[in-house]
């Protein structure tokens, strides 16, 4: 990006709206705080953002509905703020498309790293070489195609994947057949070391194998390994 990156942040606390407003913007960021879905449906129709931070309490409308609405027509990146770092909020909010979260009370200093991150991955696009970029990886009977950012099976069905669902099939397709560990997931998809207790990774795993599961032979797409983490187990083709 040769501009700043332009945030949208969503919370119905004011004082967090103007905090995280003002320390994104002495941080070369662009900030807008708004309160609620309804405002923020307006910010959106005014101006472009690189990414939102969004609440997952808010009054009216949850952050969680806000999310899942958007994703239905955009693939803006978003971090979801949880109080006091329910799992199930967090798992629920990566499930509706959010593509990492934070609990409260959280550090400003953290959520900026986390923020650059995200958009890190966001933008950075696929890893191919530059004369011969990688457009779609082919597995089983399914094809990935990362310009569209689409799962379709070779009978043309197309399935829908969060962001996070597709940048975790696309770091697995990548690497295959490389084994794959926690560690390496949640820097790629969270952006910071891996946490024991934290199953999000588990989850959409287990998520992603119910959406390509066809047949009893294709619970074996992704394999587990126990005590290192997850590998393709099929063939993989880069075109």
């Amino acid at each position: 990006m040769n501009r700043e990156p332009n945030i949208l942040v969503v919370d119905d606390d004011r004082e967090i709206r103007t905090m995280l407003s003002d320390y994104l913007q002495q941080n070369g960021f662009s900030a807008t705080a708004v309160a609620d879905g309804q405002e923020t449906r307006r910010a959106l129709q005014q101006t472009d953002y690189d990414l939102i931070v969004l609440d997952l309490m808010l009054p009216h409308e949850s952050g969680l509905e806000i999310c899942r609405a958007l994703r239905a027509t955009s693939e803006i990146p978003i971090i979801m703020l949880t109080a006091l770092g329910e799992e199930v909020d967090r798992i629920v909010g990566l499930e509706v498309g959010a593509d990492d979260y934070m609990a409260k009370p959280f550090s400003p200093r953290e959520l900026l790293g986390r923020i650059r991150a995200v958009l890190r991955r966001t933008t950075g696009g696929s890893k191919g070489s530059p004369s011969e970029p990688v457009r779609e990886y082919r597995f089983a009977d399914w094809t990935l195609d990362l310009e569209e950012r689409a799962l379709k099976s070779s009978d043309g069905k197309a399935v829908e994947l969060t962001g996070g669902e597709f940048r975790l099939v696309a770091f697995l397709l990548e690497r295959a057949p490389r084994i794959v560990t926690r560690r390496d997931l949640m820097r790629e998809l969270r952006g910071r070391e891996h946490d024991p207790f934290d199953r999000s990774i588990d989850v959409q795993i287990s998520r992603l194998r119910q959406k390509l599961k066809r047949g009893d032979d294709e619970s074996q797409l992704i394999k587990t390994v126990y005590g290192e983490g997850y590998v393709v187990g099929v063939p993989v083709t880069a075109g």
